[in-house]
């Protein structure tokens, strides 16, 4: 892999997300997720696979800023620019209907997407643990480490860390949850 490729993608992704932030109370800066997507591909699951992790980095440009997929394909390639093409909700459709057709397409997408799905679903699974949206209650927490077990179903089979990684992630984020539930 040409850590060059990695550095521009960051780079550009970082520029298209500035000013966003996550919905944590400390309003992280959001380049830190689609980082920490690549992150978790590379460091748990063994992935170094370039194209797989330029989409990692690159995976919510699309859907979340103003990039087209043009740009994607003239900076990174047919391939980065298809493999996100591919992990991009349609924003056009209401919330309820992307997420079920998040689980849906989990099955008949690529090894590449899914194993940016499930990297994506462990970095989400871990904040809404740790470093929740404020205004999230606990049972759209809950419902949220739900669905992402649905999505992360259709996926496996392609990295046995990563899912190793998801379900570990989804037992702490239940055993937290429960445990607040409780309180």
């Amino acid at each position: 892999m040409n850590p060059t490729h990695l550095l521009k993608a960051i780079a550009f992704a970082a520029d298209k997300h500035r000013g966003h932030q996550r919905k944590d109370a400390e309003r992280s800066p959001y380049i830190n997720h689609p980082i920490a997507v690549a992150t978790v591909l590379a460091a748990e699951g063994d992935v170094s696979d370039e194209a797989t992790l330029l989409a990692a980095i690159l995976h919510d440009t699309v859907e979340d800023t103003q990039t087209t997929f043009e740009e994607l394909y003239e900076h990174f390639g047919a391939e980065v620019e298809g493999l996100v093409r591919e992990l991009t909700d349609d924003k056009s459709l209401e919330k309820s209907e992307r997420k079920r057709l998040q689980i849906e397409h989990a099955r008949a997408s690529s090894v590449r997407a899914k194993l940016v799905k499930i990297a994506d679903k462990i970095c989400n699974v871990r904040d809404i643990t740790v470093r929740p949206p404020t205004d999230w209650a606990l049972e759209r927490r809950r419902e949220y480490v739900t669905w992402s077990g649905k999505v992360v179903d259709g996926c496996r089979n392609v990295n046995p860390k990563l899912e190793k990684a998801f379900d570990l992630a989804l037992e702490q984020a239940q055993a937290v949850l429960d445990l607040k539930r409780s309180e």
